[in-house]
């Protein structure tokens, strides 16, 4: 399990500087559980025999709004602690607790994946009214569940070799496909803020039909027409690092943005099945790029449909670009991994000779004419086992996790003021 997965995508992208302190200062003011105490420090909630705090309620707000994170309304705050108690009562029954060291590298964890030192981190929170103790108590508890959850279901949460087999499509037993749907929004250095928490708002999106909305609003690629929808996927024609995010997604689940170059991506998991015959996996793939000025005007996206129609093969474009400078035609034969993961998705959609022009460079002054000419099929060991095996393992306990969870609310004595 992913330590505050909810988070880390604000770290990557540098939130905390982003956040304004006065609507910050606003939302508290309106939102603080604390104004309907007497004390800051009386009981707001009795959880079996712990007592939440009207005090650790305004903290775990404060913390939530500074870093721009999902859950801080009032009532996803109670639930949060709620669940924070439950958790840390199973833990000390069992001797679970954090070292202090392992603490102080999460913590530094978390400011590293905003590019920021710790005691930047810490007091960019401070700044915001949130205690070091709030933030270290928070990752101690995300820290220790992690380690509580491994060491009670880990032997039943790893994977047989032939679940792995099947899900690399190996040993006769079939393949995986996924059925996704995609949302890829451009960027550019003047609206890239912007774009990011746009997309850290789609990941928070519930449904089909939100996904699907948001997706022929937003999002930059050919599939916005069909609300984002994509066709039946093989798993292995996903680029690598995709495929263990994918497989750990549930039907509805949303993947937390991605970054592309000049983009960011989500995926939304609409299906997965397996198929009877074993999926190919591929060692090297040969594609060509072709790169067309002008970004994605109108001028230009008709030359490029005006190519499209005039080229059967890869090949075909050495005679377009006869005369240019080499820098406008591209040939690149390379392994799956070593593929531009925008480029890798947009490969994944295509059969052989197929186009795509959903892609830009440049700050978007380029259009890139991405062709896929041919594939070559895998005949070694698949590197991506260790990958799927550990991708299996993490959703099995992500499941176990809310069972037990969902067990402990249901049997606990829970009081609220």
């Amino acid at each position: 399990m992913q330590l505050i997965s909810g988070f880390t995508s604000f770290l990557r992208s540098g939130w905390l500087r982003s956040v304004a302190p006065a609507l910050v200062g606003a939302m508290l003011a309106l939102a603080s559980p604390q104004a309907h105490a007497q004390s800051p420090f009386s009981p707001a909630i009795k959880v079996n025999q712990d007592i939440i705090t009207w005090y650790e309620l305004t903290q775990r707000q404060q913390m939530l709004i500074a870093l721009g994170a999902p859950g801080a309304t009032e009532d996803e705050v109670r639930d949060a602690l709620i669940d924070d108690r439950l958790r840390r009562q199973v833990m000390r029954e069992a001797g679970i607790e954090a070292a202090p060291e392992d603490i102080e590298l999460g913590i530094d964890e978390f400011a590293a994946r905003g590019q920021l030192s710790t005691d930047q981190f810490l007091q960019l929170l401070a700044d915001e009214g949130v205690d070091r103790e709030t933030v270290r108590d928070f990752v101690a508890d995300q820290l220790s569940w992690r380690d509580y959850v491994s060491a009670r279901f880990l032997s039943q949460a790893r994977p047989s070799e032939e679940e792995i087999n099947r899900a690399l499509g190996e040993a006769g037993g079939g393949g995986l496909q996924v059925l996704l749907s995609e949302i890829i929004i451009p960027v550019n250095p003047q609206t890239v803020a912007q774009a990011e928490l746009l997309a850290q708002e789609i990941s928070q999106l519930q449904g089909f039909d939100t996904f699907s909305s948001a997706a022929t609003q937003y999002s930059a690629a050919a599939t916005r027409d069909n609300g984002g929808r994509l066709d039946w996927l093989n798993l292995s024609d996903l680029p690598p690092a995709l495929q263990p995010v994918v497989l750990g997604l549930k039907d509805g689940d949303i993947t937390q943005p991605l970054s592309l170059p000049n983009a960011i991506a989500l995926f939304q998991m609409r299906g997965i099945r397996e198929v009877a015959a074993g999926t190919t996996r591929f060692s090297e793939i040969d594609y060509a790029i072709y790169n067309l000025p002008g970004g994605r005007s109108a001028e230009t996206l008709a030359r490029a449909a005006r190519l499209r129609e005039d080229i059967d093969t890869c090949d075909d474009l050495y005679g377009v670009a006869q005369g240019q400078p080499p820098e406008f035609l591209q040939r690149i034969q390379a392994s799956p991994s070593e593929i531009p993961r925008d480029i890798a998705l947009e490969l994944a959609k295509l059969d052989l000779n197929e186009v795509s022009t959903a892609l830009t460079r440049n700050n978007g002054q380029t259009l890139l004419f991405l062709m896929l000419c041919t594939r070559t099929r895998e005949l070694g060991e698949d590197t991506s086992r260790t990958d799927v095996a550990n991708a299996l393992t993490q959703q099995r306990l992500a499941a176990f996790a809310e069972s037990l969870l969902a067990q402990l609310r249901a049997e606990a004595n829970i009081v609220e003021q």
